[in-house]
């Protein structure tokens, strides 16, 4: 390793990161919480044609992607390889191929240039982008992390240490988004699409309120929402009627979004602590920015919610997560680091 290959405790690291988990080329680099460059390039317009993400093609485009997007991002950041003290990359939770197209990269450039590797759980890196857009927040708090692969309600007890307070027993709220947004045959990313046309209609249709009343040991479950969608198209379809589709996705996104909401404000109130925070690729949804924000200042809460640049899939985030692991004093991982498709998020439960 190099001479300054002894991190821990520092500020001011001079960082590469890497971010590929799905269908994102990302490439950030910071210099402690402060990020000089972020660069990441989409594959939205490939996948599109497919209604959603096709793991094999997206390998193949990071692949393809990886080595000009860290370039321009060191360039940007008015830096090069040999300036780099160290590179952090994702090694899960994600698509296997995706994840082994960044972890091989950030492998190989630490061994390059003899410096430290920091492996970086991917939802822990989106809980990082509150650091990153607010340098004050400290804990503890409560996080809200909702994503296409997680919906849970988190206790973030310090910097390290992370408690899951409750999940979603089946599916995520991002997938429920993706999946209704497909059966009104909306263009891939549904999310997205949904958002905008909720912004136009009004909630008139009562959808089914999962897991609302429960409290201790706090669950949500999307599955039966989902159901209700597709029974809902379908029996309009047979009556020969349309939907009135604005009015439709606002009133599932009331549906999907307001019992997490009330759940964190609960969770953060029952133990004593002052401040939420939302994390995920959803927390870029408009209705729920607005509705935990209100609801957090009825109950007397400070409210976190990161810029939308932050909010869905970036190296920035992940590159502030291996701040605070080098910060905290926590060793590098071995260049055996290996891409961990079904990483669990805390104490062997998923979030």
């Amino acid at each position: 390793m190099k001479k300054n290959s002894n991190l821990s405790g520092r500020t001011d690291v001079l960082l590469l990161a890497v971010e590929s988990s799905c269908d994102e080329t990302s490439v950030a680099v910071l210099r402690g919480n402060k990020l000089l460059s972020l660069v990441t390039g989409t594959q939205i317009p490939i996948h599109r044609r497919f209604g959603g993400v096709v793991p094999e093609v997206a390998s193949r485009n990071h692949t393809l992607a990886i080595n000009a997007v860290a370039e321009e991002a060191l360039s940007k950041a008015g830096v090069g390889f040999a300036d780099l003290e160290a590179v952090a990359v994702t090694y899960g939770a994600g698509l296997a191929g995706a994840l082994l197209v960044g972890v091989s990269y950030a492998k190989a450039l630490a061994f390059a240039l003899q410096i430290p590797l920091y492996g970086v759980n991917h939802i822990r890196g989106h809980i990082a982008a509150n650091y990153l857009a607010y340098p004050d927040l400290q804990p503890p708090y409560v996080c809200l992390v909702v994503s296409g692969g997680h919906t849970a309600i988190v206790e973030i007890d310090s910097y390290l240490t992370h408690r899951l307070i409750g999940s979603t027993v089946d599916d995520a709220v991002g997938e429920a988004f993706d999946k209704v947004a497909r059966c009104l045959n909306l263009p891939y990313p549904g999310g997205p699409e949904i958002d905008r046309l909720a912004q136009k209609g009004s909630p008139t249709i009562a959808f089914p309120r999962m897991c609302k009343d429960e409290k201790d040991g706090v669950r949500f479950s999307y599955s039966g929402i989902k159901t209700f969608a597709i029974n809902y198209l379908h029996n309009l379809e047979q009556k020969g009627e349309s939907v009135a589709i604005e009015d439709f996705c606002a009133s599932f996104t009331c549906a999907a979004i307001d019992v997490p909401v009330e759940k964190t404000v609960w969770a953060a109130k029952t133990r004593g602590l002052s401040k939420i925070a939302v994390a995920g690729g959803v927390s870029a949804n408009s209705y729920l920015r607005n509705k935990l924000q209100q609801e957090g200042k009825k109950a007397g809460l400070s409210v976190y919610i990161p810029p939308m640049t932050y909010c869905t899939d970036n190296a920035a985030m992940i590159g502030m997560e291996a701040q605070i692991l080098i910060r905290e004093g926590v060793s590098p991982s071995p260049l055996s680091l290996n891409a961990q498709p079904a990483l669990r998020f805390e104490n062997g439960e998923k979030a």
